[in-house]
């Protein structure tokens, strides 16, 4: 995977590219889906930032309680009726007992959702490789494409300096 990507000091000057980038993807022909964005902390009300915090895990986690709620009933209920036991017409262990089971499997099934949740939303495992640079850890905010287009590389140079990139840099990432 390669890409070219320009660093830059502060969130406007990241916005900037960031617009710059997506006015340009007819252009220079590549699609918004290459376009990277990576922050070492949160900028709130840039689009940059906004465009990529597409996650709601409570929903999940609720999807997730749902199922193992249910999980956790019909393994109680149905154990109960496929043992031959004779209890006089009562269940054959009481409902504060199966009340035990189904919120243990609530509980699993939230957090068994939740983590699997997280996991995607980081993008783990990510096996296409990922874009680092060591200024990121400085505070800079790297904006660039991922695989760009052969023979617009020399635009996009032109194009991420154009927007104030405080440095622009090509690298080859080596898969995982």
């Amino acid at each position: 995977m390669k890409a070219l990507y320009g660093l830059y000091v502060d969130a406007p000057g990241a916005q900037r590219a960031f617009d710059l980038l997506r006015s340009a993807r007819s252009e220079l022909k590549f699609s918004a889906q290459q376009i990277v964005v990576i922050a070492g902390e949160p900028h709130e009300g840039y689009e940059f930032f906004d465009a990529q915090a597409t996650s709601t895990p409570y929903r999940w986690a609720v999807l997730g309680a749902v199922v193992g709620g249910t999980a956790g009933y019909l393994l109680t209920t149905l154990s109960q009726k496929s043992y031959p036991i004779h209890t006089g017409g009562m269940s054959l262990t009481p409902a504060w007992t199966n009340g035990i089971i189904v919120y243990e499997m609530i509980m699993l099934g939230a957090i068994l959702t939740t983590l699997l949740v997280l996991l995607i939303g980081a993008g783990l495992p990510n096996f296409k490789g990922v874009i680092a640079d060591p200024e990121v850890g400085k505070g800079k905010i790297l904006v660039g494409v991922v695989d760009p287009p052969e023979g617009f590389e020399a635009e996009l140079e032109r194009r991420l300096q154009q927007a104030g990139a405080w440095q622009v840099k090509k690298s080859a990432t080596p898969q995982p």
